[in-house]
């Protein structure tokens, strides 16, 4: 008597992927020309820009949902340029570049070499954040732009020590595949900047921002205006390489210039290694799990 007759429970109506696969078009009516297809079958009607508003909304709800259902909660979100290269790689050009008697080629290589070492810190962050937060009643994921370069290396850490990371991909001229370690139930791709913007922060407790070229600039600073002008919560920013930064933005002459308030350089936090910045966030949030004075983890020690 506890158990419900099935028919109780039963849909009423056929779902939209049932009445999809069952419409077939009447031979008559099957032609590119014809307008009797499903219209949310219907490639053509969806791609007009009459549709955009309807687009915009599908992009933000399927990683909306996706992430509801892998049951993503909380994110540290990693930037950084496509073009850094990891270390093994950077040192091959470099011995190539020396090779070939090309001074202009082996400053370019050396260079690579010289910035190989944030991949490798980004690498480390990332295997720190997904390894310690484990152990948290609720586990943080690493979420990059899904590419090459520091994008990579936040995903490949993740993946090295067996955890889950998101990559929001999106199309560009130059095509871009998603890098290799991604969670391929977590990997995503957008047509439009901006709600992949807002899937970035939606879910993040830190921005952590490596060097990088104009894609890089426009999230940092995108992210911190949000939170200077109270859009967004206030959330840890972390920038990894105070040498680089201080010499690609001048903040003081931003002060000087009254462009910015003296309170505006607290928004974000210089780091130089991944211990260092996961200490941080540990701190701010109250983890405790790092020895912040070694900056080994329990697991290690």
């Amino acid at each position: 008597m506890d158990q419900l007759h099935p028919d109780l429970k039963a849909r009423n109506f056929p779902s939209a992927e049932e009445e999809a696969l069952a419409a077939q078009p009447v031979s008559r009516y099957s032609g590119p020309e014809s307008a009797y297809r499903l219209a949310f079958t219907d490639n053509d009607f969806l791609l007009r820009d009459e549709l955009r508003p309807v687009r915009m909304q599908l992009e933000l709800l399927k990683p909306e949902l996706v992430q509801r259902e892998q049951g993503i909660e909380s994110t540290i979100v990693i930037f950084g340029s496509a073009r850094i290269l990891p270390l093994d790689i950077a040192a091959a050009r470099l011995d190539a570049a020396d090779a070939s008697g090309d001074a202009a080629a082996t400053a370019r290589a050396r260079t690579q070499v010289q910035m190989s070492r944030y991949y490798e810190e980004a690498r480390a962050f990332a295997a720190i954040v997904t390894r310690e937060s484990a152990q948290l009643d609720t586990p943080i994921h690493v979420v990059t732009g899904g590419g090459p370069g520091i994008m990579e290396a936040g995903n490949r850490g993740a993946h090295e020590v067996g955890g889950r990371s998101i990559g929001l991909n999106i199309v560009l001229p130059h095509e871009q595949e998603p890098n290799a370690y991604i969670t391929p139930e977590l990997c995503f791709q957008f047509h439009y900047f901006a709600l992949r913007k807002m899937h970035f922060l939606m879910r993040s407790i830190a921005l952590v921002c490596f060097p990088g070229g104009f894609g890089t600039l426009d999230e940092l600073f995108e992210t911190m205006t949000l939170i200077q002008t109270g859009k967004s919560r206030r959330r840890p920013i972390l920038l990894f390489g105070r040498d680089f930064w201080s010499r690609l933005i001048d903040f003081d002459w931003l002060i000087e210039t009254g462009m910015i308030g003296p309170r505006d350089t607290e928004l974000f936090q210089f780091v130089e290694t991944a211990e260092e910045a996961w200490a941080y966030l540990s701190s701010h949030y109250g983890f405790d799990l790092p020895d912040t004075q070694t900056g080994k983890f329990a697991e290690d020690m």
